[in-house]
């Protein structure tokens, strides 16, 4: 069976703020169809598209009312079959996001359940009992604030809600619910979707028993600023049983040709060793966690998640990522070790497109795009909503795409109002702006994913850390590509043995003799031509 997904890159689209077509202010189907060339363009394999079914949209999306329907906002069933079809004919595989972990409160499936303890579906979600003092059953916490149980007069029972109270989770201990998400997935698998994007992908199973999670045993440097993170989850998510499912979802994409899955891992303590069990053989194809779309950006912290996943899980594997719409934009985050934001954007390109696994980018950082400072009042996301004014919320990295330098970037029409705002230094960094401009970041991106593409190294070679001190990353992928970084604003040298010429985008870069001069934000791509020293 064919593994097109085996170092592949994946391209994030966010409906939303892609392209309104209809003129609306919100990003419809029908635009991302009429952006697919963008894509297309960079030399990416793949486009990931946030969900898109329909949704009372509290969480924009993330709660779903039909999983087998697309909402008014989007478009309708036959503009995705009509987008699948376009992409399919530039040579794009298309990934749809799968929120199987609980439903919008208006879902059917729930408005029954929560009619009486006797009918057809009143086990597909979580109901539990109070304890004796009207409490719930145990102690977990909601991501997005509060108890992760809610009272419902009718049933007189609590029910659980790892996100919002209007998020309910479903019972996956009722063989019914799990039936009944196998069919979603053959659903759209035989709509032609190439694979699946699950969300919260060790959410799924929960302790039978509610014991209660104790607090996180981290030593943090500051206060937590949600009651989420002060727990150690062990009991409200993470149970072994979540991998009997993944099983069972292999073996529906095995019914196909060509499919392929990555899960979403949601945790803080084990991600990298957790990513390795759900995608051993049998299982996912790739996962993705958070571990690289925090604030760190130093050598031995990159070398020590790729090293800890290959060492320990040499039968997986991953998919890397930098940002995506959860987190603030990477080159917000990682701004103080660049010489300028569009050095720094251009390296952490190039960084991540060395990586071994597959990739996945997040719409806007082709083209070096920060977060967007919002005000409370323009503030969409529950999450931000919820903890005003820390820790940010999702909506500064989800502000539409800019593709030119007119009113909203070419988002919607200029005298739309957009579902969120389209600021001065976002606009300045458009498609339009970049296009065809040496040394842009957008050019820099397309160079570098052509590089990829053209490199059996860089998709299939394993790789080999060199020992160098901070902020130097030096790595070999395959017998015949070395690769190396200066993650700081300052220059550097590497003294070099056995190394051809510089091959593939390169910045700050110079080959003198035996040495390798980067400046800062530099990075060089070199061919090995013997016996190869690195230090």
């Amino acid at each position: 069976m064919a593994e097109w997904w085996r170092g592949s890159v994946t391209y994030q689209v966010y409906p939303r703020s892609f392209q309104d077509d209809n003129g609306d202010g919100i990003g419809d189907l029908k635009g991302i169809t009429r952006r697919l060339d963008h894509i297309a363009a960079l030399g990416v394999d793949a486009v990931w598209l946030s969900p898109f079914f329909t949704s009372p949209m509290l969480d924009m999306g993330y709660d779903v009312s039909d999983y087998k329907d697309v909402d008014p906002s989007f478009g309708t069933l036959a503009d995705f079959d009509a987008l699948v079809a376009r992409a399919h004919e530039l040579g794009l595989k298309v990934i749809i996001d799968q929120v199987l972990n609980h439903s919008s409160d208006k879902h059917p499936f729930f408005a029954e359940s929560r009619k009486s303890r006797t009918n057809d579906k009143s086990d597909w979600y979580i109901w539990v009992d109070p304890r004796p003092d009207g409490t719930p059953p145990c102690n977990w916490l909601s991501v997005f604030g509060g108890p992760a149980f809610t009272w419902d007069a009718r049933r007189k029972q609590y029910y659980m809600h790892s996100f919002l109270p209007q998020q309910p989770d479903f019972n996956y201990r009722n063989p019914d619910v799990v039936d009944y998400m196998e069919g979603v997935l053959r659903f759209w698998l035989e709509r032609g979707v190439d694979g699946f994007r699950f969300d919260t992908v060790n959410y799924f199973y929960k302790d039978a028993l509610y014991r209660h999670d104790p607090a996180d045993f981290k030593v943090k440097d500051q206060p937590d600023g949600n009651p989420y993170y002060m727990q150690y989850h062990i009991f409200s998510k993470n149970q072994p049983e979540n991998l009997g499912w993944m099983e069972r979802i292999r073996r529906v994409m095995d019914d196909y040709d060509d499919r392929a899955t990555v899960g979403e891992m949601g945790e803080a303590h084990h991600a990298i060793r957790m990513m390795g069990d759900y995608t051993a053989p049998g299982r996912l194809h790739q996962c993705y966690s958070f571990e690289m779309m925090g604030y760190d950006y130093s050598a031995a912290f990159f070398r020590s998640r790729i090293s800890d996943f290959f060492t320990g899980a040499p039968n997986g594997w991953p998919m890397w990522a930098f940002s995506n719409h959860d987190v603030v934009r990477q080159v917000s985050r990682w701004a103080k070790h660049g010489v300028s934001q569009d050095a720094l954007a251009r390296q952490a390109g190039a960084l991540l497109l060395s990586f071994q696994g597959s990739i996945c980018l997040w719409q806007g950082e082709e083209l070096g795009q920060t977060d967007t400072e919002l005000a409370f009042e323009e503030l969409t996301d529950p999450q931000g909503i919820n903890f005003w004014p820390e820790p940010i919320g999702r909506d500064n990295t989800r502000t539409p795409m800019v593709w030119d330098g007119s009113a909203n970037g070419g988002f919607t029409g200029g005298n739309v109002k957009p579902w969120l705002p389209v600021k001065a230094p976002q606009l300045a960094r458009n498609v339009a702006s970049q296009q065809g401009v040496a040394g842009s970041v957008l050019e820099t991106y397309r160079a570098m994913l052509a590089f990829r593409r053209g490199s059996a190294a860089l998709i299939e070679g394993r790789t080999q850390f060199f020992d160098l001190p901070e902020p130097i990353l030096g790595f070999t992928r395959g017998d015949d590509l070395l690769c190396l970084f200066n993650l700081s604003p300052d220059p550097v040298s590497v003294i070099v043995a056995g190394v051809g010429a510089l091959v593939g985008p390169s910045q700050a870069a110079e080959l003198a003799g035996g040495q390798v001069e980067l400046g800062g934000n530099g990075f060089a791509f070199l061919t090995v031509a013997g016996q190869l020293s690195v230090k």
